[in-house]
Parts: structure tokens; C-alpha cells; sequence
């Protein structure tokens, strides 16, 4: 059970996310909540024009709305802005979305009614998952028009994922035995002024590049062995004088993975030095994991913050920027490069495996016995290739563009949304890039002219490939094999063998 009170963690989000892990309001929060409640109903009260609570939105602010239409208001803010398209993003990142939402509201600063909260409480414990398009959103004010589609199960409409299938929101909330809600003043405002598709998102794609980049550093040892990789680029008081914490990390898990392995050279036993893509996987591994780290850190800072608007206080509400996802938008772009490099120096380790000219004849041309009658692993790289190239693309930052809307009121926007889509398409595309190394890798050291033992992690790195992947003899329809390696990666396979993770 995951306890929503102060502080919620990478760890925790996943769990309900992709687990199912079920969800309670502390009682702090509890408190908070009704606190701020009765707060807004103390500003109703008094008559005061707040914006959100009794006006209108955006270019609205400054109309006011009369006392009898205030709860017709807050419903037709959420109608009028699903306006989203795209294909349905993925359960459990719009579980995630669920989560930040809860939390973001359950601090005590935007007003809503208990009651609201624990429906969506309600919801993600009964697995009810609203239907989200992917696109619509310009990461300010929030994710408007895809927290929009969030929120219309919650009073009844919209469409759901529920029991294995998609249907209209009441009809699940009904089967779930869930009372769909009558908005109040601030509710629909507070439901949907945030930045929590970007974070969910952005918190998602970290959790799996944290893993990613170990598997990164797992088929880039494997390549060393099949490549007889020289080790003195990796030394401890090498990297001592230049202590970029990633690449002093990147280094010795390198040596790590490579302990106890008779494959593996020093300078001058058979050539001086490697090629940078196998001597500088400290300095490009241990950069991206640098920036991983940074993007973690904004991120975890994000799922913890409130980012509502107006922003509820002790003696009176504020309008705010806390909506404006420009923190995360520069961090997801940063984060997507980051990724992007993973791939990048993996396709190049996989051009020197196939490639007999660069590999000094070390290998067959494309890793095959029988070259010309077959191909081997040459197409393997072209979709390598193929991949990287793509997110050369994609890794363009969105958070440079700003498009004002809301007749200029808003006219500055991060596409923090973009920025979150981005570097999620770019750790797939990476993600099989680094599949299809770890079995080139395989393949080229079951070729290689020089067959003595793995290191400690690389033996049982391979031991797994080859669990469930056989040699190539002859070709074959390899993308059985890319699928089933990315199955290794995603499931952590891999990962569990090598670590016990």
C-alpha cells in the first residue's frame, strides 16, 4: 500500500503504475485537503473575484461568473478541453498521470473536496484507467487537454480501459460501484492545471534508462570480449584525474563486468589502443548517466510539487506559473539526447563487429560462416542505423518552440509534453539498437578466433542471450531474434542476471 502523505518516490510511482500497487490518503493529508477546502469556501463567501473559482479561464479571467452557473463552469472546463488526439497513451504512464495528480492536490494548496481526491484514489485502486490521447498538449497551462480527458470518468463521461477492455466511463465506475462526481468551485480548474503527463512520462522513461544504461554497459563488454578489448582505458587512476562521477561509475562497472575474463588485453598485446567507441564508453556512458541523473532529479522534484492554479494560501489565493512545464521540458530534451547517445555509440560498436575491415579480419564479414549464400547480421545493422538516425531527429528540443494561445494571454508555452513523447520514442529506438548489439556481440564471440572464458558479469550476460537465443548458422528470420534480446532488455532479464537486480 502506497501512502500518500509527504514525499512519493520513483520507486513508489512505478509500483502503482505498472504493479498495481493500491493507493490511501494519509491522515495528514486528509487534513490538508479539508483545510484548503474551507478555505475556498470562506473566499465564496466573502465575494471575492478569484480567478478559477469564479471566473472565467484564460482570456476569460476577467469575466465574471454569476453564484447559480458556478458548478456548470467547472464542468464545462473539463468537456471543452478534451480536446486531445492521438493514439491512447500507454496504462501506465495514465496511472502514473492519476498518481501525480492525487499528490499534487493532496498537499493542501488548490482546494478541492476531499471526496474528489479519493475518487481518483478510488479509481486507480479499482484499476479504472481513463482513455488519453497522446497529443494536444503545449505544456502550459499544463497538460490541459490531456489531464482534461483524465478527469471526465470522474464526473461520468469520457471512455476508460477497465477489466481488460475499453468502455464508457460511467459504465465502469457503475461496474466498480464508483459515484461519478458534481464538480464545485475550483474542482475542474484544479483537475487539470498541471504538468503531470510530462512528469509521468518523464518518471517512467528515466526508471527504464537507469536500466537501460546498465544494459548499455553490459553489451558494450560483451563487445570487448569479442573484440579482445584493451582494459588500461578503464583503470581506476585513469579516471581518478578527470572525476566525472558517471564516467568513474561507467569505468569500473566496465572492469567489473570484465573480471576474471582471458579475452580481454592490455596495450600493446595485440594493438595499442581501441577505437573510441570501445575506449570512451567511460567518457559517453558516464555523460549520459550524468544526464539521466540531472533529469531524475527535476523529475523527483516535480512529482512532489504542487502545480495548480491559483494556488491556495493561508490568507488568500495567488495566480501563479507553477503550471508551465518549462523545468521539465529542458530537462526531457537533455534527457532524450542523453539516450539518444547510448544508441549512437552502440551502432557504432555494431558496425566494427560486422564489419571485417575495422575488426582487422578478427571476424567473418557480417558475423556469418557462409558469407554471400547468407547475410548474417548485415541488415541488423542497417536497422541500427536506421534507429539512431531517427532519433537524431527526434532529439531536436521541443523546448525551444513557444506558441502563444488564449488570444496571446498565454504566450509563452514549454511543449514540455513534446519533450516528454520525445525521449520516450528515442529510449525504444535506443533500447533495440542495444538489443541488437548484445546478439552481434554473442554471435561474435561464438566466431571469435580466440575462445577463452568470459569475464564474472559478461559470462552470465551471455549464458542468458543464449538461453533463449541460438547462434546464427545460416540466416534466418532475425527479427525473431531482435525481439526476443528487446524482451531481455525490457524484462530485465539481463539486468537480474548479471546483478541480481
Amino acid at each position: 500500500m502506497i501512502k500518500i502523505n509527504d514525499k512519493l518516490t520513483l520507486e513508489e510511482l512505478v509500483q502503482v503504475a505498472r504493479f498495481g500497487g493500491k493507493v490511501e490518503l494519509s491522515e495528514q493529508a486528509k487534513e490538508r485537503i479539508l483545510k484548503s477546502r474551507s478555505r475556498v469556501e470562506e473566499i465564496i463567501k466573502s465575494g471575492q473575484v478569484v480567478y478559477g473559482i469564479n471566473t472565467g479561464f484564460g482570456e476569460f479571467a476577467n469575466k465574471v461568473i454569476e453564484a447559480d452557473k458556478l458548478k456548470e463552469l467547472q464542468r464545462n472546463l473539463i468537456v471543452s478541453h478534451s480536446v486531445a488526439v492521438g493514439a491512447h497513451l500507454p496504462i501506465d504512464i495514465v496511472r502514473a498521470m492519476m498518481l501525480l495528480r492525487v499528490q499534487s492536490l493532496s498537499f493542501g494548496y488548490s482546494g478541492v473536496r476531499l471526496e474528489l481526491i479519493q475518487t481518483f484514489v478510488d479509481m486507480l485502486n479499482a484499476g479504472i484507467t481513463p482513455a488519453v490521447p497522446e497529443k494536444g498538449s503545449l505544456g502550459a497551462s499544463g497538460d490541459l487537454a490531456p489531464l482534461s480527458h483524465m478527469a471526465l470518468p470522474l464526473i461520468g463521461l469520457g471512455e476508460v480501459y477497465f477489466d481488460g477492455k475499453i468502455m464508457a466511463g460511467a459504465e465502469a465506475m457503475k461496474l466498480a460501484d464508483i459515484v461519478p462526481l458534481e464538480l464545485v468551485e475550483k474542482e475542474g480548474l484544479a483537475l487539470i492545471n498541471g504538468t503531470q503527463m510530462m512528469c509521468a512520462i518523464g518518471a517512467l522513461t528515466i526508471w527504464d534508462t537507469l536500466a537501460l544504461k546498465k544494459e548499455a554497459d553490459i553489451a558494450a563488454a560483451l563487445t570487448m570480449e569479442a573484440l579482445n578489448g584493451i582494459t588500461d582505458a578503464f583503470s581506476e587512476e585513469l579516471h581518478s584525474i578527470r572525476p566525472h562521477a558517471g564516467q568513474k561509475e561507467t569505468a569500473k562497472a566496465i572492469l567489473n563486468l570484465l573480471e576474471k575474463s582471458e579475452r580481454i588485453t592490455k596495450q600493446g598485446e595485440i594493438r595499442v589502443q581501441d577505437a573510441y567507441g570501445i575506449r570512451c564508453i567511460p567518457q559517453v556512458h558516464g555523460a549520459s548517466l550524468d544526464a539521466i541523473n540531472y533529469a531524475k532529479n527535476i523529475i523527483e522534484i516535480e512529482m512532489n510539487s504542487v502545480t495548480d492554479n491559483p494556488i491556495i494560501l493561508e490568507d488568500g489565493a495567488i495566480s501563479g506559473g507553477h503550471f508551465h512545464g518549462q523545468p521539465l521540458a529542458l530537462a526531457l530534451d537533455f534527457l532524450a539526447i542523453a539516450i539518444a547517445e547510448l544508441g549512437n555509440i552502440s551502432e557504432r560498436r555494431i558496425e566494427r563487429l560486422v564489419n571485417s575491415d575495422l575488426n582487422k579480419k578478427a571476424l567473418p564479414p557480417f558475423l556469418v560462416k557462409e558469407g554471400g549464400l547468407n547475410s548474417g547480421f548485415m541488415i541488423a545493422q542497417y536497422t541500427a542505423a536506421s534507429l539512431v538516425s531517427e532519433n537524431k531527429v527526434l532529439c531536436h528540443p521541443a523546448s525551444v518552440d513557444s506558441i502563444p494561445s488564449s488570444m496571446g494571454q498565454e504566450d509563452h508555452v514549454s511543449m514540455g509534453s513534446i519533450s516528454a513523447r520525445k525521449s520516450m520514442e528515442v529510449y525504444y529506438n535506443s533500447s533495440r539498437v542495444i538489443a541488437i548489439e548484445m546478439l552481434a556481440a554473442a554471435q561474435a564471440i561464438d566466431l571469435s578466433q580466440i575462445q577463452k572464458p568470459l569475464g564474472k558479469g559478461t559470462a552470465l550476460a551471455y549464458e542468458a542471450i543464449r538461453n533463449i537465443i541460438k547462434p546464427l548458422e545460416n540466416d534466418r528470420e532475425m527479427y525473431y531474434d531482435i525481439n526476443k534480446a528487446s524482451y531481455l532488455i525490457d524484462s530485465k532479464i539481463i539486468l537480474n542476471a548479471v546483478y541480481g537486480e
